[in-house]
């Protein structure tokens, strides 16, 4: 992934609605905000976003220009005008210049990402399932993802999330990849972020039980080890017996 060069990051949170602290305080049951919206110069990218009680509901994409709802059925409940979200972009990028030479055009610090890899269900030899993808502490907000399947990069079946924004002002953004569980299949989430010195690899196989010996083969294995055994024991009474009879007087 490409060094840093030329990054600029505008950050813009509005609260629309808070509860004020101190003595005789208005006490708010629900909290929306629109924000955090970003726009950054590498590769012309970014994002606006509306919370709710610290959930986000939406987003508005600058590349797709397109609103996502982050479940379907949000969208069934209200409508929101992506224009509103694309002017929003367009006005922290309008002010850049002014933050940048503010700044003293000090580069924001790159933090290294983590990465966790898990199932979105048990797994089962054979049932179709999800992979998830969870990088979170990101910051800033440009990453590129890739799963690999034995080694080689995986394009169909995949599916990500916008950027969720956290408490300490870094990101999260999840990557699913729908996948068949086989024994001999094993999974990599490939992460490049600013704050990596080399792309993140992280391994994933599937733990799938041994598969159980088939039952008709072990019935007449375990009812021939029982017959030879009942076989051992008759022999060998038979030989103490007749031993017996041959050395008594006669």
């Amino acid at each position: 992934m490409a060094g840093p060069a030329g990054l600029v990051l505008g950050l813009l949170t509005l609260m629309t609605l808070r509860s004020p602290r101190g003595a005789g305080a208005i006490q708010a049951d629900h909290m929306g905000s629109y924000g955090p919206a970003f726009y950054q110069s590498y590769d012309a990218s970014g994002q606006f976003t509306y919370e709710f009680d610290g959930e986000q509901l939406f987003s508005v994409d600058l590349k797709n220009r397109e609103v996502v709802w982050r479940l379907p059925e949000f969208g069934d409940f209200t409508r929101f005008d992506l224009q509103n979200g694309l002017l929003s972009i367009a006005r922290i990028r309008a002010h850049l210049g002014v933050l940048v030479e503010r700044s003293n055009r000090t580069r924001a610090a790159s933090v290294p990402p983590r990465v966790t890899v898990f199932p979105k269900s048990p797994v089962e030899p054979g049932k179709p399932n999800i992979l998830i993808c969870m990088v979170d502490n990101i910051f800033p907000p440009v990453i590129r993802v890739t799963w690999l399947r034995n080694g080689h990069t995986v394009s169909e079946g995949v599916a990500q999330t916008s950027f969720y924004s956290q408490p300490d002002h870094s990101f999260c953004k999840f990557h699913y990849l729908t996948f068949v569980p086989r024994a001999d299949d094993v999974y990599d989430c490939k992460v490049e972020h600013w704050g990596l010195d080399e792309p993140l690899l992280k391994h994933w196989e599937p733990q799938l039980p041994s598969p159980l010996p088939d039952t008709s083969e072990t019935l007449v294995f375990t009812l021939g080890l029982a017959i030879g055994l009942v076989g051992f024991v008759v022999g060998t009474v038979l030989i103490i017996t007749g031993t017996r009879k041959s050395s008594a007087p006669r």
